[in-house]
């Protein structure tokens, strides 16, 4: 029990010790709030500006997420194209590996001539930036699917689609979540990135502004912002994985 409360507390120990150490060499260096602003600063100024950045935090948000949804309903189908069989496996993944590659934002100048300035190259961006982990990691969980299970299964009757569905899928889970823990953090990123030159709102619009304004705290804040939601939702996949796969990890879970 001890252990596993220290595992629970041990971010949050963490996040505080680091917040007071770079409050503290703030403080023992007299850092202008102009170049490195302090966590006291930064508090200062998300309460000051709280509807701001809430509503900026909001945009990010839901554009994030319908972004985010595509690459899960993309990535799953892809993945699940790409693990069921060794030749689309063979010609699909290196052509997205190659894709993958390519910088996401280097993609936004395009979307903006294709889409306008708005939601739609934001959204874009992010499922650009976090389909890929998912579609790796379904192809996967399919494509090593044991040699040997799959000859018994079939010995016992089981047809090709139904060892991919009824046992290939739920062996595959453990890596869904462990991708949607990834690509969530990634579409944030991609979200705001896209924000940042091709909208008017939002968190990363936010971030060239209080720039340009010279607002670093408000800047940073918004940072904060963007982190935390990444984190929460994070949290919500790693609750979810836990509930819903916990035979996947129950050995590791027992040392």
């Amino acid at each position: 029990m001890k252990q596993k409360t220290l595992e629970r507390w041990s971010p949050w120990v963490l996040l505080v010790v680091s917040i007071l150490i770079w409050e503290a060499l703030c403080r023992a260096f007299n850092v202008s709030e102009f170049v490195f602003p302090s966590p006291s600063r930064i508090a200062m100024q998300t309460i000051e500006f709280k509807e701001v950045i809430a509503n900026h935090a909001w945009r990010t948000f839901w554009v994030t997420m319908v972004g985010f949804g595509i690459a899960i309903v993309v990535g799953v189908l892809l993945g699940f194209v790409i693990g069921s069989s060794r030749l689309a496996y063979a010609a699909v993944y290196p052509l997205m590996t190659a894709f993958n590659a390519l910088p996401k934002a280097a993609f936004v100048p395009i979307l903006v001539v294709w889409f306008g300035i708005g939601i739609g190259p934001a959204i874009l961006t992010a499922f650009l930036i976090s389909f890929f982990p998912i579609m790796v990691n379904i192809a996967t969980g399919l494509a090593t699917l044991e040699p040997e299970l799959e000859d018994v299964l079939r010995v016992l009757g089981a047809k090709r689609w139904d060892v991919l569905v009824k046992v290939g899928l739920p062996r595959s889970m453990p890596y869904f979540y462990g991708s949607l823990k990834v690509a969530i953090t990634l579409a944030f990123v991609g979200t705001t990135v896209s924000e940042m030159t091709a909208a008017n709102e939002g968190i990363g619009y936010l971030l060239i502004s209080a720039g340009s304004a010279m607002q670093m705290g408000l800047a940073f804040s918004g940072l904060v912002v963007v982190g935390a939601m990444a984190m929460v939702m994070y949290e919500l996949f790693s609750y979810i994985e836990k509930h819903t796969t916990g035979w996947a990890h129950r050995g590791s879970q027992g040392e």
